[in-house]
């Protein structure tokens, strides 16, 4: 797996997992963020993603009885991965509601065009052995609908991001427990001075103010938008964060759902 300096998201999500076989460096955690409770983000899936003789934790989004959105530098070159369905506590196998699924090489597509110097296009999919059966704790995300003709940029409004990523920068393990943080999304044109051009279209920020962020750990995992009802809408998948650190209110970027829905329906039926 090319795992990128400049992917240092860390998920403000949870702590640490010492159940889970990952390699001893590994920093994966949602920091200075919220316990999630059961049912909360029952889109939220883990996963364990094998490369042979080690392995790194990710995160991702159920969207459909099958199919799973993450970031295509989680997936890219993995030869398995173990997906975590309905879970909080990723070290308890049995956990109320928790589903493992398997899957091989041959159940993930990464992006075409994903290029790992540039962080574009950095979004795959992962295909479940079987159709999910939904419960209170595993139930898909929506994806993003047009209003007026056209996608909301959801600037300002305020979005969950979660995981078990890193829940500070002194931690060196992903949490065991599911955590997330709540921060409004900033206006493009924001984001991109912070980013001096490293920021394309194709991506969307979320403040992290107060040291409230994504972090290792996190990546791939789901940036949500609560429309409607309370119907969860996905509007990003985690990608990278400053190597600087999680807690430094720099803003985290997240790949923009919008500009791969077509990309994503050629692929699955939602």
């Amino acid at each position: 797996m090319k795992i990128l300096s400049l992917i240092l998201l860390t998920v403000s999500l949870a702590g640490s997992c010492a159940a889970v076989p990952l390699p001893a460096g590994l920093e994966s955690r949602i920091t200075n963020g919220d316990l999630a409770v059961v049912g909360q983000f029952p889109y939220q899936a883990g996963l364990n993603i094998s490369f042979g003789n080690t392995s790194t934790w990710c995160g991702g989004t159920l969207i459909s009885h099958r199919w799973i959105v993450t970031a295509a530098h989680c997936t890219d070159g993995a030869e398995s991965v173990t997906v975590y369905l309905g879970a909080i506590n990723i070290q308890d196998e049995n956990e109320p509601g928790q589903r493992r699924f398997e899957v091989a090489k041959s159940g993930m597509i990464v992006h075409t065009n994903w290029t790992a110097s540039t962080v574009a296009n950095d979004i795959s999919l992962i295909r479940l052995p079987i159709l999910v059966r939904f419960t209170d704790s595993i139930r898909s995300a929506g994806l993003p609908r047009r209003v007026n003709g056209s996608y909301p940029t959801y600037e300002y409004q305020k979005a969950y991001a979660s995981g078990w990523g890193r829940d500070s920068d002194s931690s060196d393990v992903v949490s065991p427990t599911l955590r997330f943080v709540k921060m409004p999304i900033l206006p493009h044109t924001l984001c991109k001075m912070y980013w001096s051009g490293a920021v394309s279209e194709n991506m969307i920020c979320m403040s992290t103010t107060s040291g409230k962020s994504t972090c290792q750990g996190d990546s791939g995992g789901p940036l949500v938008v609560m429309e409607g009802n309370d119907t969860p809408t996905l509007i990003g998948s985690t990608s990278f964060g400053t190597n600087m650190g999680c807690e430094v209110g720099f803003p985290a970027v997240f790949t923009r759902i919008t500009s791969y829905l077509e990309w994503i329906r050629d692929h699955v039926k939602v």
